[in-house]
């Protein structure tokens, strides 16, 4: 195998593993999003975890955040709680970063363990 080969299989590695943190942390974002929505919806704890699976489903319909966004707004306007888009959105970005932090730390760890057992050099 070649050089290029090599790198070529390692950027697809990091391509898949940067989609996968990705989806966690949306995963994460929209938890986060439906259980605050829910609370300002005044749902129970059973109605807000049935309503955390309903803004997963949604984000799936469409690449982007433009399908949560109207699905929790939709929501929030039905039962006539006062938010705006912008506090809407962020609440989108503020989850975000939230959700990304254990998934950024996990990335770290496992470095640090792949270093100390001797699989890659560190630099």
């Amino acid at each position: 195998m070649t050089t290029f080969d090599d790198r070529e299989k390692g950027f697809e590695k990091k391509f898949a593993h940067d989609a996968e943190l990705k989806f966690k942390a949306e995963s994460r974002r929209n938890k986060m999003l439906a259980e605050w929505a829910g609370a300002k919806m005044g749902m129970a704890a059973d109605q807000i975890a049935e309503y955390v699976k309903e803004v997963r489903r949604a984000d799936l319909e469409e690449a982007g955040d433009d399908d949560v966004f109207r699905k929790v707004r939709a929501d929030l306007d039905a039962k006539s709680v006062a938010v705006s888009d912008q506090e809407l959105r962020d609440q989108m970005h503020e989850f975000l970063a939230k959700a990304t932090i254990p998934l950024v730390g996990q990335v770290w760890r496992d470095s640090q363990r792949i270093h100390r057992i001797g699989f890659v050099k560190p630099a």
